[in-house]
């Protein structure tokens, strides 16, 4: 079981990782990662981002459930929306070469798959219909 992270800030950007390793190594996707034992996955959606980006947060509303397919794998990830607390810049670690913020109209020009920027649209309209 894993759980992922749609965090989007003031400006409408999305908070981008880029993999480190397999399966998805080199490639713009959402922080996230694997549910430890006796985690519940919005706890492991915000523990993968603090991890990945070194960013605070917590869960705002669940996504539901995604499955992304990667080779001859599909991943069951429960997506989460998240707020970022406080003012810490995103920094790469655990298994994210990088982090970085981006526009909505970015994310196909980066190479940002079609299942991500999918779940990226259910987290930017359930934010938009929760008000500010």
């Amino acid at each position: 079981m894993a759980a992922g992270a749609v965090v989007v800030d003031r400006f409408e950007r999305i908070l981008l990782v880029r993999r480190a390793r397999a399966p998805s190594a080199g490639e713009w996707t959402l922080p996230g990662g694997r549910v430890e034992e006796g985690e519940s996955p919005g706890s492991a959606a915000v523990r993968e981002l603090r991890e990945e980006t070194a960013i605070d947060g917590r869960v705002v509303a669940s996504l539901g459930l995604a499955e992304i397919e990667r080779g001859e794998i599909t991943y069951a990830i429960h997506e989460f929306l998240l707020e970022a607390i406080g003012q810490r810049p995103a920094r790469a670690g655990d298994d994210a070469a990088e982090v970085r913020w981006a526009h909505r109209g970015e994310l196909e020009a980066i190479g940002v798959r079609a299942d991500a920027i999918a779940v990226i649209e259910r987290g930017l309209a359930m934010r938009s219909s929760l008000g500010p």
